[in-house]
């Protein structure tokens, strides 16, 4: 477990990372509700099997229902904000930058409401890392691009908040729930309102080929059950602040990996801002010697 929680984090955000170029294959061919609908129920139904198979157990009460409005706002809030947003136009360039903001605002929120204590270099960390993701992604916006509207920015804000907030509740309420029965809570929470989205405003129309399949298949076995059991690790074990500041690396390795699959040519100055990014989440993610937060603190008694 202790080589687990080591690897964890670049394991996490390299897989987190392509969720975007999952999303870039799947997004012709269905429509974003629809999808996601699609995707969260084969994760619900993969994880009920997986936890049935190891014996896990499952929380009832006040735990399960933690874990469904945790999965509400990770899952249908977030992704769902994001995907409708791309969907209509906005550049995936720009849904990134809003969502570098999830740090900032998660490290506020675990101050506030979880005790964590955020030093001085934590906050220099998670303001260069915000600046390296605008080095990253701010060349590949589209000036004046018609998706860049009142509605996908809000879409996005909102996704993002709705993020932030689900780490916290998950930190703050999810500590004794099984990891595989959690899971799954947190996707029956988020494919409910998935569905009804989907039926409400969309027609459902999916065109099932290649792309299509290997991208709800990448999405569902990598994404939707490998990182995130790889975050809500890292949530139990850790201060949110930090888990959250990872997300900053995103936008830089899927830019290496949108370069690799579809020649898209990264600059010099988007070089330099992975490397800002990179310096960034150290600091970010830097050991307090001696200093445990109060969340910590509670967790050990």
């Amino acid at each position: 477990m202790k080589t687990l929680s080591r690897l964890a984090p670049g394991l996490f955000v390299v897989l987190w990372a392509t969720g975007f170029v999952g999303a870039r294959y799947a997004m012709p061919w269905a429509e974003p509700f629809t999808f996601l609908a699609l995707r969260f129920s084969v994760a619900f139904l993969l994880f009920v099997l997986l936890a049935f198979t190891v014996g896990a157990k499952w929380a009832g009460g006040r735990g399960a229902l933690n874990a469904v409005i945790a999965g509400f706002l990770m899952q249908g809030v977030y992704l769902g904000g994001v995907f409708w947003a791309i969907h209509r136009g906005m550049p995936a360039g720009l849904a990134a930058l809003i969502a570098g903001l999830q740090p900032l605002i998660t490290a506020i929120l675990a101050g506030a409401f979880l005790g964590d204590r955020v030093l001085a270099r934590h906050w220099a960390g998670i303001a260069i890392g915000f600046f390296g993701v605008m080095v990253v992604v701010l060349p590949s916006l589209r000036v004046g691009a018609g998706g860049v509207t009142a509605a996908t920015l809000l879409a996005s804000v909102i996704a993002v908040v709705g993020m932030s907030v689900g780490t916290i509740w998950q930190k703050r309420h999810g500590g004794g729930v099984d990891l595989v029965t959690g899971t799954a809570w947190q996707y029956l929470g988020g494919v409910v309102p998935m569905i009804a989205a989907a039926l409400l405003f969309e027609d459902r129309h999916v065109v099932v080929n290649g792309e299509f399949v290997f991208a709800l298949a990448w999405l569902v076995i990598v994404l939707s059950v490998g990182a995130i059991l790889l975050l809500m690790l890292m949530i139990r074990e850790g201060e949110v602040a930090k888990v959250a500041s990872l997300f900053y690396l995103v936008p830089a390795v899927t830019a290496i990996m949108t370069w690799v699959l579809f020649d898209e040519r990264l600059t010099p100055l988007q070089i330099g801002g992975m490397a800002l990014t990179c310096l960034g989440v150290a600091l970010a993610t830097a050991s307090r010697m001696g200093v445990q937060s109060g969340t910590r603190a509670r967790a050990s008694r």
